[in-house]
């Protein structure tokens, strides 16, 4: 899977916290339903594992990490990126954009960038 795949993919996860946290003010004493978009994300982007059935418990946890380490490392950024883009936003004291601006542009920005 490709960054911005997985950029446009976080900015859902988080979009979808938004409205989660919505909902919890609205009706604090209700039901809200959750779209598992980590578990999906986390299926569709990490990589199988195959470990010889020899490996010992050293060799095993270096070649987890080996072939795990690109993946938690990109989604990792894509959740930093789209943090600092909050924050700048909220530090800045902007009024006139919303979070959900921010994520919208964010999106956008990866959306067009696989245009080129």
């Amino acid at each position: 899977m490709e960054q911005r795949e997985i950029m446009q993919k976080v900015v859902g996860m988080l979009t979808e916290a938004l409205e989660v946290r919505r909902q919890v003010r609205e009706n604090p004493d209700g039901q809200v339903a959750l779209t598992g978009a980590v578990s999906a994300l986390l299926a569709e982007t990490l990589p199988r594992i195959r470990l010889p059935a020899d490996a010992g418990g050293r060799a095993a946890a270096d070649l987890v990490a080996e072939e795990l380490g690109p993946t938690l490392v990109s989604i990792a950024n894509c959740f930093s990126f789209a943090f600092v883009q909050l924050a700048e936003a909220h530090d800045e004291g902007r009024t006139d954009v919303s979070a959900a601006d921010v994520l919208r542009r964010i999106s956008l920005r990866f959306a067009t960038e696989a245009e080129q």
